[in-house]
């Protein structure tokens, strides 16, 4: 007797093979047959030549403190995704020490938002502990954040690590590891991981051949260094002898497009020379960070009240405009090529600044009064306690196809904790658009590619265990949608919206979205890296 048969699908089992017409049996949250199944079930659902494929895999996010806050995960449910990535670019919750505890929460704040509640633990294991327990909609996996280690050894020093320092921190990412990390995540764009060398950051990795560990990079520019940045994480993995992924693989700024062609064909070299790298792209033309990742990196030293005093000084305010109005060599200053009418305010923290959001700040410079548009980012920052998320229009179209269409990329959002305001659509529609524009309107990728990108081969990529195929005894993690009508509706004007055309979300063999509509079932797990554990 099987627990449940969708009978009649349009099978795409994630392999990127051809579709086939088929059913699918489930029993105790695994695979159980596919094909013709004609077993008994407790349950039967004719699903009438709507696509079924296995549950999407979020590769990329910012959701450490969102699934604990909001552990129905609806906006991703919704979506078709049945696991999360978090930990990325240098940014996690965890060590959360009481030295350094305010300062990796202003640290975060911006881009895993905030939560209304304390956070009760210390180690990066304590953190994941904190994730076994809690249940939730999805399946959680997690790197070590470099920018939270560092903060917790050494703050927000500009300087290199000490011996000593380097060892702690080389300790608590073996923790981390221990405890089922699937790597180490670095974002070398945001301070204090813009602070250090490559020579120190290939030390620290030395720790992850021991665990098969991934080394995710946020890369130190993404425009006008972009191939300065992609050439030196690469010699990071290959001088530490890791596999490498390339997060949210971009050309910013209009002088910079056509460069993903030279960083996809320097991604090729490598894996011609036997090195293991990959990359991830989200389907749109902006991206999405703290405000602050436009100051000049001296700027941060300190954390963010150190900063604030900066900012806040008449002097260093003129030379902070002077830096912001010129192009530079050791720092990627994206406004100066892509101009404030590109970056808009997307959160903020204060109710008194909340007709801001949705605005780009050439426009709020006018609206006080024609004042430079760097005293508006530098007053916004003072007015919020620099707490202030930003979408920033940077990209170009055909950039963005030739990576989705490139063999090596998956997909994934890169959304934020911070769900508040006018957040990136690619929050509620990533996956979707993904189907819609990529697959169905502009034909960049067939539905079999499509389904791979966001299945089998995330799965693979950060050592999931038994899930992102549709075959026997494989976890029942399973998106059912109809091919011609799931899209995204979430816009920039209106990004709080939830997709069309999806029916029904499997996880670990629980119905979670039936019909459409979440049924409120938690049975998600975090997936333990090391040796493919599953714990709930």
């Amino acid at each position: 007797m099987l627990d449940l048969v969708l009978k009649n699908g349009k099978i795409v089992d994630g392999t990127g093979n051809p579709w086939y017409v088929g059913d699918i049996g489930i029993k105790n949250g695994e695979i159980a047959a596919v094909g013709y199944v004609d077993q008994e079930a407790d349950q039967t659902i004719d699903v009438g030549r709507q696509v079924v494929s296995p549950g999407f895999i979020d590769g990329h996010c910012h959701s450490d403190l969102l699934v604990l806050d909001q552990p129905t995960s609806d906006f991703k449910l919704l979506q078709g995704v049945t696991t999360e990535v978090v930990g990325n670019c240098g940014l996690a919750p965890a060590p959360f020490l009481p030295a350094t505890a305010d300062a990796l929460r202003q640290y975060v704040q911006p881009v895993l938002g905030s939560t209304p509640w304390a956070w009760n633990w210390q180690s990066i294991e304590g953190y994941i502990e904190t994730l076994v327990r809690n249940s939730a909609s999805e399946n959680v996996a997690t790197y070590v954040a470099h920018g939270a280690l560092r903060i917790a050894v050494m703050g927000f020093e500009n300087r290199p690590a000490t011996a000593g320092e380097l060892a702690r921190m080389k300790s608590l990412l073996e923790e981390g590891m221990r405890a089922g990390a699937i790597g180490l995540s670095i974002g070398l764009l945001y301070a204090p991981g813009s602070y250090t060398s490559q020579e120190e950051l290939a030390e620290l990795c030395s720790v992850l051949p021991k665990y098969d560990g991934l080394l995710s990079t946020h890369i130190r520019g993404e425009g006008n260094s972009l191939i300065a940045s992609v050439k030196e994480v690469i010699w990071i993995a290959e001088r530490a002898g890791i596999s490498l992924h390339i997060s949210h693989l971009k050309a910013a700024g209009r002088i910079n497009w056509g460069q993903t062609m030279t960083a996809l064909e320097l991604i090729e070299s490598a894996r011609a020379r036997g090195m293991d790298v990959t990359c991830d792209v989200y389907p749109y033309t902006a991206g999405s960070t703290s405000m602050t990742t436009i100051l000049p990196p001296w700027v941060l030293e300190g954390g963010i009240q150190a900063t604030l005093t900066r900012l806040a000084n008449p002097q260093l305010r003129e030379q902070i405009k002077s830096e912001l109005r010129e192009e530079q060599t050791t720092w990627d200053n994206l406004v100066c090529s892509t101009g404030w009418q590109s970056v808009f305010v997307s959160a903020v923290n204060t109710s008194g600044n909340k007709s801001l959001e949705g605005k780009h700040v050439a426009q709020v410079a006018a609206e006080r009064g024609g004042i430079d548009p760097e005293d508006v980012m530098m007053d916004l920052l003072l007015e919020e306690s620099g707490q202030v998320s930003i979408v920033y229009f940077h990209m170009s179209d055909d950039d963005v196809r030739e990576v989705i269409r490139y063999d090596r990329s998956l997909i994934a959002s890169d959304s934020l904790g911070c769900v508040t305001g006018k957040p990136h659509p690619r929050s509620y529609g990533t996956f979707p658009r993904l189907f819609a524009k990529y697959v169905r309107d502009d034909r960049v990728l067939s539905l079999e590619q499509a389904v791979r990108k966001v299945t089998s081969f995330p799965v693979q990529r950060f050592k999931l265990g038994k899930r992102g195929l549709l075959v026997p005894g494989h976890k029942a993690d399973i998106t059912v949608f109809d091919p011609e009508a799931f899209r995204d509706t979430a816009t920039f004007e209106q990004p709080i919206q939830t997709p069309v055309g999806l029916t029904h979300v499997i996880v670990g063999g629980a119905m979670t979205v039936r019909g459409g509509r979440h049924t409120g079932a938690l049975a998600g797990s975090f997936l333990h890296a090391c040796s493919c554990k599953t714990h709930h």
